[in-house]
């Protein structure tokens, strides 16, 4: 267990979460299932039973660097990795390889996002078990593939070779598809869900940046000597400034021709939308979700959320979602997530940032 690590990504904005995840704390700091514990705690809480919590690293943006030291206070200065610039998911994990390999050349690397949901982690536990046994041998890079159970267009899909073993080789990659073809992959069988989990040796993935992105590898190896410094932050700040906006998956993980997958079945959600929180929660019997203080009227399969001292009243609707969060109400049809992206935009440009 002394040479696993976990890095867990927290420097996204949910914008999906929009208006209640909010730039000055987004999703992953809210408690979002009324459970006592942020998403981003919820998580560091799940890994403990893997890994010292010496090795947990949270990589997030500057911005939130003292929102991670508040929720996660046994963190050192030196766990808690600070992007100056938001370039996705390659950058990130380059960074933490980088400085983990430093520390020690024979880690095991768990990478998680900070707003997904486990909901049996014995077997998760299992999961990762054979995952990190895969992983030792820093040849391999490895996912966590989940059974489809519907034919969503949000996740990406990996399509894998089946063995009699746990690990099997990964074929190819399709990142968020159109309904049509994702109901495809649901009926053939031999596709399953990204759950954006992934394992491998720092060996493994520092060769696969090296292989797939030399540029993002020479940076990263360039400041290496600053990691663990107090010349560390100057030399980020020049590191990621050379860094395009990079996904791991499109970066490395499609290009790359050692990726496995193991598959999973651990009440896996990524709680990324409204629409994922309203799967997820306890319905009454016209299928509302009632997060605060509401009366409904001829109103189903419904998300209603709000402060619970205001009284919202809502009357004939059907898969909708109301929301009132701070200085914003909005209204909207809950499963075209998509839109989210717009409605922050255009508040953004007309109406300004105190709404976001």
């Amino acid at each position: 267990m002394k040479n696993n690590y976990v890095v867990i990504m927290a420097g996204g904005i949910g914008s999906r979460f929009w208006p209640y995840s909010r730039n000055n704390q987004p999703k992953q700091f809210l408690d979002i299932l009324g459970t006592g514990r942020s998403l981003l705690q919820m998580t560091y809480d799940r890994f403990l039973p893997v890994v010292n919590k010496e090795n947990i690293y949270v990589v997030t943006n500057n911005d939130y660097a003292t929102l991670v030291k508040e929720q996660l206070p046994d963190l050192t200065e030196h766990q808690i990795l600070k992007e100056p610039l938001r370039r996705n998911t390659a950058p990130c994990i380059a960074y933490a390889s980088y400085k983990i390999a430093k520390q020690d050349p024979d880690a095991i690397i768990m990478v998680a996002p900070s707003d997904h949901i486990i909901f049996n982690e014995e077997k998760f536990y299992s999961v990762l078990k054979t995952a990190i046994s895969a992983a030792n041998g820093q040849n391999k890079l490895l996912t966590i593939g989940l059974k489809p159970n519907r034919p969503e267009t949000g996740y990406g899909y990996i399509q894998f070779l089946e063995s009699k073993e746990k690990v099997n080789r990964v074929k190819t990659f399709t990142e968020k598809p159109e309904r049509d073809l994702a109901q495809k992959f649901l009926e053939s069988g031999d596709f399953v869900w990204n759950s954006g989990i992934f394992v491998w040796g720092v060996q493994a993935i520092i060769q696969a940046f090296e292989e797939c992105l030399p540029e993002i590898a020479e940076t990263f190896a360039d400041i290496q000597k600053a990691l663990f410094t107090e010349r560390e932050p100057r030399a980020v700040d020049d590191a990621y400034s050379q860094c395009g906006n990079i996904s791991i998956d499109y970066g490395v993980m499609e290009k790359a021709d050692n990726v496995y997958v193991v598959l999973g079945d651990f009440g896996w959600s990524d709680l990324g939308s409204w629409n994922s929180l309203h799967e997820l929660s306890e319905k009454n019997g016209e299928g509302n979700v009632i997060q605060g203080n509401a009366i409904t009227y001829d109103t189903k399969n419904s998300l209603i959320h709000g402060p619970k001292e205001r009284l919202i009243v809502v009357q004939g609707l059907d898969g909708y979602l109301v929301a009132e969060c701070g200085n914003v109400t909005l209204i909207c049809k809950k499963d075209e997530e998509a839109k989210f992206r717009d409605f922050v935009a255009d508040v953004r440009d007309k109406k300004g940032k105190e709404f976001l």
